[in-house]
């Protein structure tokens, strides 16, 4: 058993591309937990699309043992990921720990998500280290890294330590920090077993494996444990440590941080940020968890062909194993077919489940037009909530809309300052105040609707920033708005896969987009084909594909001009008798080239 003044938990916490991955390379290589031989990068990122993108997606934990001055100390490191996406991830792998260090990119200095990392950090009473990473960059700023530190984050500058992951520059200097300041773990006297879930992995042959921190008593094979959320009880088959590969150990004590695997078989049984307690002897209390994680943002997901039905709702299964935040059920669409509709935390997490679905279960997949979930006042005094636009009631029957606000941080330069409130100004937010950060940079607090922000506005913000500016978001409530259900008519029928809710200043603008856009997508017919957007019964954009024509005319070749006007009048009831009987029919790769576009 180890000695709990040995034990150190903490986590790597930072904006998206900062280092922490590398970082933990090398602590892994210093600590002697991982062979020069076994060595590659990004070690703790596990999945293809990680190493690929750069970004971490699921949090990590690892065990090292670091010897000093003749003493041996257990440190239980977490990596987490950057992305604003993932900040459930974050808000786990903190609770499991005593401290963090603060992962601060010497050349871009503090950015939107380090410092709603931060506040993650003092709202969860933790000590914080700074590091000041990537220190070896031609273009790296370390004094004014350490004056953003004090001026933005009120953390004291003179200890951040200097690094470099990638050199392994002051990693002595971090782990002695992490032992230094770092407490020993808290709570290790409470008289019952008690542990906190923070993450779970489903495996084909052991079932649910739980990623857990013990915080008092110890957990070993053979016992009977019960979480208490829910009361359901299973006995331990197996308990062990990450080494960074899962290592079975005879007993997880107080203060460490490892997994558990017990007798179950579904990942929907457990909630993650539980507590596990004896069954014998149960906890009162429980420890304190975090927030229950809610999708952001909703969309369909279909099979391009419609026979693989089948495969697709076995994967989203499978998928949803190892991603507690996926949440889906089943829908039908007249254009699409059979598909899910799929919840989400955000766009960089829908951008990834797709993906894992085109690769790892090798399907072929089209997405319908991202949404999120409105509340609705009907004129009964019902409320309901709708994350489909086809679902939209009547708007007879409609008394109010309300959409999801966000209060967004975005840090910029200050000569986008201009470019960017108008950027905010177009998508229907308003700044509420203006912070200067240093000489060259400012941040702006905005509040905006979820909606607008969902396709392109990430995308925009780097375009004006040239790649400098950052953004962090965290949700504030619902606000009423004027908002309408634009629907998209092919020849007078209405394509419920384009239906979306805008709002009502917005919609002719994006009415007339997406006719155009289809416009030069369908493929022409033998008739006119009218390609409409419409809000209720009311037609607001109109183009028209024309049709094929065959040159009726072409063996006149003389005489009177009255015989042509009559070929081409036969020709013309003709193509209307035929549009009447004929019907358009939408190939797949039209829908995905419109979502694509719309994406």
């Amino acid at each position: 058993m180890e000695k709990l003044e040995n034990i150190r938990n903490f986590c790597i916490i930072a904006h998206v591309d900062h280092g922490k991955t590398t970082l933990s390379d090398r602590l892994l290589e210093r600590t002697g937990t991982i062979q020069k031989r076994d060595m590659q990068d990004q070690l703790l990122d596990s999945m293809d699309l990680e190493r690929e993108r750069g970004i971490t997606i699921k949090c990590h934990p690892v065990t090292m043992v670091y010897k000093r001055d003749g003493r041996e100390y257990l440190l239980n490191l977490i990596d987490t990921p950057g992305h604003v996406d993932f900040s459930y991830e974050v808000s786990r792998s903190l609770a499991a720990c005593e401290g963090a260090i603060l992962l601060i990119d010497a050349a871009q200095g503090v950015e939107a998500q380090t410092v709603a990392n931060a506040h993650l950090a003092v709202a969860q009473n933790l000590e914080i280290i700074p590091v000041i990473n990537k220190v070896d960059l031609p273009s790296a700023r370390p004094e004014l890294c350490k004056k953003q530190i004090e001026d933005i984050l009120a953390i004291p500058a003179e200890d951040a330590i200097l690094a470099s992951g990638k050199s392994g520059i002051g990693i002595e200097e971090i782990l002695n920090a992490v032992i230094d300041r770092v407490p020993p773990p808290r709570l290790a006297d409470y008289p019952a077993v008690r542990a906190l879930v923070f993450d779970c992995i489903f495996d084909a042959y052991k079932g649910v494996i739980c990623y857990v921190r013990v915080f008092s008593g110890s957990l070993k094979a053979g016992d009977e444990i019960m979480f208490m959320s829910n009361g359901r009880r299973t006995t331990v088959k197996e308990v062990g440590r990450f080494t960074p590969t899962m290592t079975v150990e005879a007993s997880l004590d107080a203060g460490c941080t490892g997994y558990v695997v017990g007798n179950i078989k579904e990942v929907a049984h457990i909630r993650i940020g539980d507590t596990i307690t004896s069954a014998a002897k149960p906890a009162e209390q429980m420890l304190h968890g975090y927030k229950e994680v809610k999708p952001m943002v909703f969309s369909g997901i279909y099979p391009v062909d419609t026979s693989e039905y089948e495969k697709l709702k076995v994967s989203i299964a499978k998928l949803q194993l190892n991603d507690a935040a996926l949440v889906y059920q089943a829908e039908t669409s007249v254009a699409l077919g059979f598909g899910f509709r799929c919840g989400f935390l955000g766009l960089l997490h829908m951008e990834i489940v797709q993906e894992r679905l085109r690769r790892e279960y090798d399907l072929d997949i089209i997405s319908t037009y991202p949404s999120v979930v409105y509340k609705i006042d009907l004129n009964d005094g019902e409320q309901i909530e709708i994350d489909n636009p086809c679902r939209l009631p009547d708007p007879t029957t409609i008394k109010a809309i309300y959409e999801p606000m966000i209060v967004a941080n975005i840090l910029i330069p200050t000569e986008s300052i201009g470019d960017m409130l108008a950027l905010v100004s177009e998508k229907r937010g308003f700044c509420q105040k203006t912070e200067l950060i240093d000489d060259t940079r400012v941040m702006l607090v905005c509040s905006l609707p979820l909606n607008e922000i969902l396709i392109d506005f990430n995308d925009r913000l780097k375009s004006i920033t040239r790649g400098y500016g950052s953004l962090d978001y965290e949700m504030d409530g619902y606000q009423q708005s004027k908002l309408v259900r634009l629907d998209i008519l092919v020849n007078g029928e209405q394509i419920d896969a384009f239906s979306s809710i805008v709002h009502a200043d917005k919609a002719e603008q994006k009415g007339r987009a997406l006719c155009g856009k289809l416009k030069d997508i369908l493929p022409r017919q033998m008739f006119k084909v009218a390609i409409q957007a419409a809000i209720g019964g009311k037609i607001i954009a109109r183009e028209t594909l024309g049709s094929f024509r065959k040159d009726v005319t072409a063996k006149c070749y003389g005489g009177d001009i009255t015989r042509k006007k009559k070929l081409l009048e036969k020709q013309k009831e003709g193509k209307k008798r035929m549009k009447q009987i004929g019907k358009v029919s939408i190939p797949q790769e039209a829908f995905v080239d419109v979502l694509k576009s719309n994406s």
